[in-house]
């Protein structure tokens, strides 16, 4: 009402100025002297209801690398309403910027892969605990972490693959068989400081204790032919050319060849590939938390709690051919590796195990 009134007057002078000859320049710095009074006492409830300026939105800062992850972040757009700006990086660099920036951090929910990233986020303090019924419900208890900073969205396993034409793969059911003394010479695995391999790690010596995981690294490192591999990709382009007999890789890298992602050399590549799900089997996340400094807190939460949901956690897994948080991926080529029993090793577990598998894979001579 204030607004409107003073909106008059000014328009009244404007006028009342006009009629008197009064110079253009005077006209102008009046006009723009009224505007700005007015303008000040427009309250943002009366701006963002006449003309939508204050739209919710929510600043996702993604460990997550995949253009299809737009999609579904603009489906949710079109059912809220709530806008998502995106900002992608590595997951250290990630981790990082967010310690760096501390209280100026823009971010207001973040994804991260891997369930020592999702950990150490939390334990750096840059999550933030939180309740909600919904990721309560939708989250199975062992991918989402016990203090509520963090909710799982997708799966992904840590299978073996091999190539028949150098190894028996009859004779490779698990990861110890990969100690075994026949492989000698026929193992190829990725670098140390990979958070898949550190995660694998990680949950052997919650299922076997630490005796049993060094001496089950001891006999596997013995086995590798170097030198060790930067990413799954080349990995797996390398047991199929032949200069490896058997490797450790993420489910979906596999899956991405054979479906053409990579180009028509990857997928016939990927053809003379036998996957090998471990039973039970290793399980990884992507998952997401509340920024400690979040300003769009409830946008977050209803971002995460969209994420989490079955169509939002198949919507996110479908197209980069990972699992969701419950079921199977229903790709064709997902269905051909079957089906898989989850370990039971809790994510929050395998973050808590991160440092001392490290220590026993430096210990073991693992590059």
């Amino acid at each position: 009402m204030i607004a409107c009134v003073l909106f008059l007057i000014v328009f009244y002078k404007v006028n009342s100025i006009q009629s008197r000859g009064y110079q253009v320049e005077k006209l102008r710095k009046i006009s723009l002297i009224g505007s700005t009074l007015a303008l000040a006492f427009i309250s943002p409830s009366f701006l963002a209801d006449s003309q939508g300026a204050f739209a919710r939105e929510v600043r996702v800062f993604s460990g997550r690398h995949y253009n299809t992850d737009k999609k579904i972040y603009k489906k949710f757009n079109d059912e809220t309403g709530i806008k998502v700006r995106l900002f992608e990086t590595t997951g250290i660099s990630l981790v990082e910027k967010l310690k760096r920036e501390g209280k100026n951090s823009q971010a207001d929910l973040i994804l991260l892969v891997d369930a020592a990233r999702i950990n150490k986020a939390a334990k750096e303090g840059l999550l933030q605990s939180f309740s909600s019924a919904k990721l309560d419900r939708e989250v199975p208890a062992e991918y989402k972490d016990p203090k509520g900073r963090w909710y799982g969205l997708t799966r992904r396993l840590r299978v073996i693959i091999a190539n028949p034409k150098i190894v028996d793969i009859k004779k490779i059911r698990t990861y110890s068989d990969l100690a075994d003394p026949s492989l000698k010479g026929k193992v190829c695995l990725r670098k140390r400081k990979n958070v898949y391999n550190q995660s694998l790690v990680a949950g052997q010596l919650v299922l076997r204790g630490k005796e049993q995981t060094k001496a089950w690294l001891r006999g596997m490192i013995s086995n590798v032919t170097q030198p060790y591999f930067p990413g799954d990709i080349s990995l797996a382009r390398a047991v199929a050319q032949g200069g490896c007999g058997v490797g450790i890789v993420n489910h979906y890298y596999v899956a991405r060849m054979l479906a053409g992602v990579n180009g028509v050399k990857d997928r016939e590549m990927a053809q003379k590939l036998s996957v090998i799900t471990p039973n039970p089997a290793h399980v990884n996340v992507s998952a997401g938390g509340l920024a400690k400094f979040a300003t769009n807190k409830k946008e977050a939460i209803q971002l995460l709690e969209y994420l989490a949901s079955p169509n939002g956690s198949s919507g996110l897994a479908g197209p980069t051919f990972e699992h969701p948080l419950r079921g199977f991926g229903g790709s064709r080529i997902l269905k051909k590796f079957g089906t898989f029993k989850p370990d039971g090793v809790t994510i929050s577990q395998l973050g808590e195990a991160n440092g001392t598998a490290i220590k026993l894979m430096t210990q073991s001579g693992w590059k």
